[in-house]
């Protein structure tokens, strides 16, 4: 068993190694759900077989030490040397591959159950919904809001509530379902979504778009326009950027292309059933349903609603729009 559990071990080892030097493209889902079958595995054999087979060897221990004391008392010697409890402390202790695997199982379960069903922990990658969130911004993300999914498989086990207008959203980027993305809701199954001359309309309902002050964006230190939105009842930023152009380019083809009808003027399109479009708060600098098509109920991941951490900026812990 030691070997075997060495080659586990090394195995999970070089698995992570890879991935984090580029040479694999991981899943965490897959990695963190055979982690907790080995070691539950483990946690089992430890509890009906390994543990039982220590304590007997422990008991008789300390039958053959009190036998050996009993028959050197009756010849009349009493001083035995020999520390009966600490041969049986030794004899109970966990070997090192049960401590590594079986002793794990507790903290791994709790993090698998914690973060497949209940509340995930991402870091925003990329300025996209820029002025929401930030850059290094470490936010939870609800599991369960839209409907809990089994792990690794995305099967739905529970309806939850369906995603609304003005949701910040998790999903898997359907171009490559390996990546997760973060966007805003703009569109739900049924609606026309109209973004022409960088105005939203959805249903032909123009969404108000009210002028606040200009965003400092400290990276490159240029400031753009910023606008309050208000998209069914939520209150929410997002930039503009006059340098860009309103049209929509490098347009990939999608599922459902057909129902989206571009022009100079930038974008109209009819969600299909079971699809959302989605849309960075930055709207001139997102990676978005406008170029890469709408997001299946399939893909849902979850709905982003806190900041937890921001190692530059403790000020941004709190829940957003």
């Amino acid at each position: 068993m030691p070997f075997l559990t060495a080659i586990v071990l090394a195995s999970f080892a070089g698995y992570g190694t890879a991935w984090y030097l580029g040479f694999v493209e991981g899943n965490f889902a897959l990695l963190l759900f055979l982690a907790t079958v080995v070691t539950g595995l483990y946690w089992l054999a430890e509890r009906l077989w390994f543990l039982p087979q220590r304590r007997l060897a422990a008991e008789r221990m300390e039958a053959s030490a009190a036998r050996r004391r009993a028959d050197l008392a009756a010849k009349g010697i009493t001083q035995v040397d020999g520390e009966v409890a600490e041969a049986r402390q030794r004899l109970l202790m966990q070997p090192w591959w049960l401590d590594w695997t079986a002793g794990l199982f507790p903290v791994i379960l709790a993090v698998f159950v914690l973060r497949s069903f209940l509340f995930e922990p991402f870091k925003i990658p990329s300025g996209s919904m820029i002025p929401t969130l930030l850059v290094g911004d470490l936010i939870l993300v609800n599991k369960f809001a839209y409907g809990v999914r089994l792990p690794v498989i995305h099967t739905k086990v529970t309806e939850g509530t369906p995603p609304k207008r003005g949701d910040v959203m998790v999903f898997r980027y359907p171009p490559k379902p390996s990546l997760d993305y973060i966007k805003r809701v703009v569109g739900v199954p049924g609606d026309e979504v109209a973004y022409l001359d960088k105005k939203l309309t959805v249903n032909g309902k123009p969404v108000p778009k009210t002028p606040v002050a200009d965003f400092l964006e400290e990276d490159s230190m240029l400031y753009f326009k910023q606008f309050e939105e208000r998209l069914d009842g939520k209150a929410y930023r997002i930039l503009n950027d006059d340098n860009r152009p309103a049209f929509i380019p490098g347009v990939e083809d999608f599922s459902f292309r057909n129902n989206c009808r571009y022009s100079v003027e930038g974008v109209v399109c009819k969600v299909p059933q079971g699809h959302y479009f989605m849309m960075g708060d930055n709207r001139d600098n997102s990676l978005d349903s406008r170029y890469w098509g709408f997001v299946p109920d399939k893909n849902i991941v979850g709905k982003a609603f806190f900041i937890w951490m921001n190692f530059g900026s403790f000020g941004r812990i709190g829940s957003f729009q």
